[in-house]
């Protein structure tokens, strides 16, 4: 009677592990689509011994952004590609497999910096050169999101009554995401423009906190 009680327990221990491992393994969220990203970055020189040189250079050299039609100290310019396949029965058609692309081109200013440039004038670069590459970094990675978004948006859809309208489907699919990726590059545009000041302000005081501390080489 003891060996069978005990069997029975190792049995029921056995389950429980059982539908543990398996109510574990449902409550464990799939890992969302990723989008294929392909980075570039290009570089346009700049010159100047002052922060109005600085300023003026960016302004005359710095890349032109056609949604607002001004040059700016950073850009990027960013491309969706989307690779959609489909499969066909008698009754319906459905996205068999769905791949997005993102192919970017980071275009940031480098400075170079004359001997006579003052240290104020070579710190206050350092600080703006670092924000501008985080701002545009960002800007890559609301992208990305974007394409795993859509990725993950064309291989959810219901099969259609045919591939005409599986076709329709997956195009709508794709303008709905990419104008939300749109909305979403404005957005933090506008936030980072009101913030610009403060910011900047923030990161100089944090930055000669560092080179005071010995933890920065001096500018």
């Amino acid at each position: 009677m003891k060996r069978s009680m005990l069997g029975m327990k190792r049995r029921s221990l056995g389950v429980k592990r059982s539908l543990a491992c398996a109510l574990l393994l449902a409550m464990t969220p799939l890992p969302a689509a990723t989008a294929n990203l392909v980075k570039t970055y290009s570089y346009f020189a700049i010159g100047g011994s002052t922060l109005d040189d600085i300023e003026a250079q960016l302004s005359k050299r710095g890349p032109e952004v056609k949604s607002t039609g001004n040059r700016h100290p950073g850009a990027t310019q960013m491309a969706f590609t989307t690779r959609v396949s489909y499969a066909q029965t008698p009754s319906s058609c459905r996205i068999a497999d769905a791949a997005v692309t993102v192919k970017v081109k980071v275009i940031l200013p480098e400075w170079r910096r004359p001997r006579k440039a003052d240290a104020d004038v070579r710190l206050f670069w350092d600080t703006l050169s670092a924000d501008i590459k985080r701002h545009e970094e960002r800007h890559v990675e609301i992208a990305k999101n974007h394409g795993g978004e859509l990725e993950e948006a064309l291989k959810a859809t219901y099969p259609q009554k045919n591939c005409d309208a599986a076709k329709a489907k997956a195009a709508a699919i794709t303008a709905a995401v990419l104008a939300r990726h749109d909305r979403a590059q404005l957005q933090f545009d506008r936030v980072e423009s009101v913030n610009f000041e403060s910011r900047i302000l923030r990161l100089l005081r944090y930055r000669m906190e560092r080179i005071g501390n010995g933890r920065l080489p001096p500018a």
